[in-house]
């Protein structure tokens, strides 16, 4: 049975128009956990077309706070509180994230939405802060956050174990921090940002903006005995072929599987 998929709902970097901005959600065969959701109301046509009804959707994970993660999650919460208002969403919505995600998003919310939506903040709507390090449940999923050592903004990814006992580690969308190894090491699945071809680096200037490539992103996954390599937030000129050659760059130093998915993918988890 195909029990757990990742469905990518936004592949691309913060400045793309061709794709949606990265945020992804990993649907198990009890719930569905969104994480980021872009840059505006965007997220909406996503999950729409994705077949992901507000509704089901109780947990939520926010990495950090800059405009292309959280603006997206000003309208989950604006959807979730109409739809708890209308009497069609039942049980609480969690939404986690750091100390700051959270002042960001209770601060806006607060100054943009109208009062009969603010209202479920704190009563239905929990924004629930976790630590570096700390482990917490959402839905069936036991996730451990950690700090990705970002030098930009403060940002957490996680470490999970899907139902089927495969572990899945999000790096967020910064270079991997050598701290973090005992979360990322021997992971049976890696999703990690490669904002360009190396081949294109003078062009797309990763490594001045604190971004990977698809070959440095390789390498690292092979380091670490990654088994399989998703890789995200990318620039979004070359999307007609960045599959095929984000893959074979990726693969000329990693022996494991590459997946560069586009948006609105699916990616099914099974059990070989």
């Amino acid at each position: 049975m195909k029990d757990t998929q990742i469905i990518m709902l936004g592949t691309g970097n913060a400045g793309v128009t061709r794709c949606y901005n990265t945020c992804f959600s990993i649907r198990t065969a009890e719930n569905v956990l969104l994480v980021d959701a872009g840059g505006g109301n965007g997220i909406l046509v996503q999950l729409e077309k994705a077949g992901i009804a507000i509704e089901r959707i109780h947990d939520m994970f926010v990495t950090h706070a800059h405009t292309d993660h959280i603006l997206g999650a000003v309208w989950v919460i604006r959807m979730v509180a109409q739809q708890m208002q209308s009497g069609k969403y039942a049980g609480v919505f969690r939404l986690y994230g750091h100390d700051k995600v959270l002042q960001v998003l209770d601060w806006i919310c607060r100054m943009t939405l109208p009062k009969k939506i603010v209202q479920y903040l704190g009563n239905g709507i929990e924004l629930c802060e976790v630590k570096d390090g700390e482990t917490f449940k959402a839905g069936e999923l036991k996730l451990q956050s950690f700090d990705i050592g970002s030098t930009k903004e403060k940002q957490y990814g996680f470490r999970t174990t899907l139902p089927n006992g495969q572990s899945l580690v999000c790096l967020g969308d910064e270079p991997y921090n050598e701290k973090n190894r005992p979360y990322v090491e021997g992971a049976d699945w890696l999703l990690c940002e490669a904002f360009c071809l190396y081949k294109d680096r003078d062009i797309f200037k990763p490594y001045e903006k604190h971004h990977s490539t698809a070959l440095d992103a390789g390498k690292l996954a092979e380091e670490l005995k990654v088994k399989n390599l998703l890789l995200y937030h990318t620039e979004d000129k070359t999307l007609n072929t960045r599959k095929a050659c984000y893959t074979e760059e990726a693969a000329q130093g990693f022996s494991g599987v590459v997946h560069v998915p586009d948006d609105l993918e699916i990616i099914d988890i099974i059990v070989n």
